[in-house]
């Protein structure tokens, strides 16, 4: 179900994308709305899927990884059994950063945070090269690792409000 959104919800997206540490006061008197209208708003777009949590962004070479690399993974089959196992194992690695499923070439790209380049090495032979569903790996090494601290949202025209499946789909099958 997609949940219409309007100026005031991108604007507590935004707001909260930039600052997760924002006070309800703080952040309702920059949209506008009272504290307990904006609690209920924010309260709205977690249960709703949209606001999916608050995260920390901590510096890996603070803790001692001052390596990143990006591997990128080719499975020998792809059965969802397989898909699903693997996806578990990397996440529970504490090594990995991020885990993107691909389609193409390769099946998954795994962001990793490392000591050092034996780090690296070790991490890639007893990790993945080990497991049978693996049939090849390319690693590469990432120089610089920067998010941008703005959230890419691009609110909908007036004319243009999102309807939710359901509704939109008994539009089609009436005509």
């Amino acid at each position: 179900m997609l949940v219409a959104l309007d100026r005031i919800d991108f604007a507590i997206l935004r707001l909260l994308r930039n600052d997760g540490r924002l006070s309800n006061k703080e952040l309702a008197a920059k949209v506008g709305l009272a504290p307990s209208s904006c609690l209920a708003r924010v309260k709205r777009l977690g249960e709703s899927g949209i606001l999916r949590g608050f995260h920390a962004d901590i510096d890996p070479r603070a803790l001692g990884m001052s390596l990143q690399a990006m591997i990128a993974v080719r499975l020998t089959q792809h059965s969802r059994e397989i898909v699903e196992s693997f996806r578990a194992h990397v996440l529970a690695l504490p090594e990995t950063v991020a885990l993107y499923h691909l389609a193409g070439a390769d099946d998954f790209l795994v962001h990793v945070a490392v000591r050092d380049a034996d780090h690296l090495r070790d991490l890639a032979l007893d990790a993945f090269t080990r497991r049978s569903e693996v049939a090849r790996l390319e690693t590469s090494l990432v120089f610089e690792h920067a998010r941008p601290n703005t959230l890419p949202l691009v609110e909908p025209q007036e004319d243009s409000k999102p309807q939710d499946t359901k509704r939109a789909k008994n539009a089609r099958e009436s005509k």
